[in-house]
């Protein structure tokens, strides 16, 4: 539930630890250039454009974009389950598909979720040999976020698509943070996207737009994804102002990612000696990582209102953990923690976890 007061504090903060800081609607309209080319019904306009810079920053024949993740998978999904005749999805037991849409696949798309390999560490390609059926599709999420932002080894990555084509299926990418990804393993997003059939990534998260994503891939599966998209309720009359701050925050911040991921190593090492203070993965292998702070929620929520009273927003709450006097929180690196001074990161996680 929201809370109107930690709300007006969260916006009076002049600083932030987390992502670009918070968001304020005058920011986000200022990614919308005033000449933009409105499309209609998502035809023409900054959308084409939009569609034709992602296909090409991925390397994929095609692109559409679409106004929601959950939508946009969900479509991708359909299309692959129609082709094949198969309704199987496979993947992590934590990706976001399974884990956060409210088991969307299988009530609305009526696709049948396989979780495969252990919760707790990254899909493998060794994991998918416990998979005796051919699925629709394999769901692949990079990097693992409810993980903390891991990445497997890229060599095993290619051998997970390559289990796939060789079932007889497709390989999906969740690319919700391909370009923290692509980071991460120090290649361009086309190389990350290349041995996937099909790949969904997000504007609003890393790249700090409005909402909107976009599905790449083959022309004649994108056309499929746009006439579900069209079936969904995404074909709104105009989706220029999505799509314009995406196309803007493409080409501002995809350049800024290896210094992102420079600043989140940065900060774990800054914060590595702090007594009740772990980072995971340690050392972050993406702009992201989660922080397990031994505190409870009510102190953490004390500290992190004190901390936005003098000008410094962090988080609203941490996450529970199994251990009542342990939180979790995610920290995605973007320009505000650039900005911000590492002294002053450290001492605001100190803070947090009761360590002064």
């Amino acid at each position: 539930m929201s809370d109107p007061d930690l709300d007006a504090l969260r916006q009076a903060c002049d600083r932030a630890l987390t992502g670009h800081g918070p968001q304020r609607a005058a920011d986000l309209l200022a990614t919308i250039p005033p000449d933009t080319e409105l499309d209609r019904y998502g035809a023409g306009g900054v959308v084409a454009e939009l569609e034709a810079e992602v296909a090409r920053v991925l390397d994929k024949p095609a692109a559409v974009y679409l106004p929601s993740g959950t939508m946009a998978q969900q479509a991708v999904l359909r299309v692959h389950a129609g082709r094949s005749r198969r309704r199987t999805v496979v993947g992590h037991p934590e990706c976001h598909l399974f884990r956060h849409e409210g088991s969307a696949l299988a009530r609305l798309q009526g696709l049948v979720e396989r979780p495969v390999g252990d919760r707790h560490r990254m899909l493998l390609r060794a994991d998918l040999d416990d998979v005796a059926e051919t699925p629709a599709a394999l769901v692949v999420e990079l990097p693992q976020r409810d993980l903390g932002g891991p990445l497997p080894p890229f060599d095993d990555v290619v051998e997970q698509t390559a289990w796939a084509h060789d079932h007889g299926t497709v390989a999906h990418l969740d690319g919700a943070r391909l370009w923290e990804a692509a980071a991460g393993y120090e290649l361009p997003p086309s190389d990350v996207a290349a041995p996937f059939d099909t790949v969904y990534v997000s504007f609003y998260k890393g790249i700090g737009a409005l909402a909107g994503c976009a599905v790449a891939g083959p022309a004649d599966v994108v056309a499929e994804v746009r006439e579900w998209r069209g079936r969904m309720g995404g074909t709104l009359f105009g989706l220029w102002p999505g799509a314009a701050s995406a196309l803007t925050c493409l080409r501002r911040r995809l350049p800024l990612f290896p210094a992102y991921l420079e600043r989140a190593r940065e900060i774990a090492d800054t914060l590595r000696d702090l007594p009740g203070v772990r980072v995971v993965p340690d050392p972050p292998a993406t702009p992201m990582l989660h922080l397990l702070l031994s505190t409870t929620p009510d102190a953490f929520r004390a500290a992190a209102r004190a901390l936005a009273e003098e000008g410094l927003w962090t988080w609203a709450q941490a996450g529970i953990t199994g251990d009542p006097t342990v939180v979790r929180v995610e920290l995605p690196v973007g320009d505000a923690t650039l900005a911000l001074s590492l002294e002053e990161a450290r001492t605001a996680v100190a803070r947090l976890a009761g360590a002064v």
